[in-house]
């Protein structure tokens, strides 16, 4: 049975992670486009003059797969949040599988959005260093690895001591951890700081969407077919030991 609760969850989870990818994209078709079409157009001026090489895909092509990433980016992330909602189910202060799949959505989206976001945000096509992709890739997920185990380590705190010891512990982790890691500023002086701030507000506000769907759509659909609550659904590795429950 509990190989067909998860089987259960991981469909909602695709299902509401693609939906809610879609709806992602058409904001960031609608919100953020216009300004990624003024950066390349900034980009394009900034190199008046040198030969053009023609881009692999055109801005059409770009525009239409807007959809697609957002989508496959929904798809997967919408399996891993039913994964982490089987881990978590049954073992918080949760009245309902609805209210917990908002509360983790908003957990995740904090620990893999937004604190990221703060020391690392976004910036337009015509911004940075393409040698230094590589570097700042590493960066940004070094710091979002490092805030989703302050996550997990500040809600086993708040288990023992409550939800504000635990809230403590996560917010200075990451705040230690984002000190310490180097910054990025690319930034040309002569960049709009207008387009800069909208591209940023609506990358952000992309993420916000899905997260926000993905945690809205799981929770009508646990809300629309509820599973027996009290049961422990899955448990990984990481939690064997004395206290071990049995499962399904």
């Amino acid at each position: 049975m509990a190989g067909s609760m998860i089987r259960g969850l991981l469909v909602r989870g695709l299902v509401c992670g693609l939906l809610a990818g879609l709806a992602a994209g058409a904001f960031a078709f609608a919100i953020g486009e216009p300004g990624v079409e003024r950066a390349i157009e900034i980009e394009e001026q900034a190199a008046a003059g040198t030969p053009a090489e023609e881009p692999l895909v055109s801005r059409d092509g770009q525009r239409a797969g807007v959809f697609l990433a957002t989508g496959l980016y929904g798809l997967g992330i919408g399996g891993l949040f039913a994964l982490a909602f089987a881990a978590v189910r049954g073992r918080t202060a949760a009245r309902s599988d609805s209210s917990l799949a908002l509360w983790l959505a908003a957990a995740l989206f904090v620990a893999v959005v937004l604190v990221p976001f703060l020391k690392y945000p976004a910036n337009p096509p015509a911004v940075g260093d393409p040698e230094t992709i590589g570097e700042r890739t590493e960066l940004y997920v070094t710091l979002i690895v490092i805030s989703l185990l302050s996550l997990l380590a500040g809600w086993r705190v708040t288990r023992w001591a409550g939800p504000l010891a635990g809230a403590f512990v996560f917010v200075v982790t990451v705040a230690v951890a984002a000190a310490l890691l180097p910054g990025v500023n690319e930034v040309p002086r002569s960049f709009p700081p207008d387009l800069l701030w909208d591209f940023r507000v609506a990358s952000l506000g992309v993420q916000l969407m899905l997260w926000s769907g993905i945690g809205v759509l799981f929770g009508i659909a646990c809300r629309r077919f509820p599973f027996p609550r009290g049961k422990v659904t899955w448990r990984p590795c990481w939690h064997a030991g004395p206290r071990r429950r049995a499962l399904f």
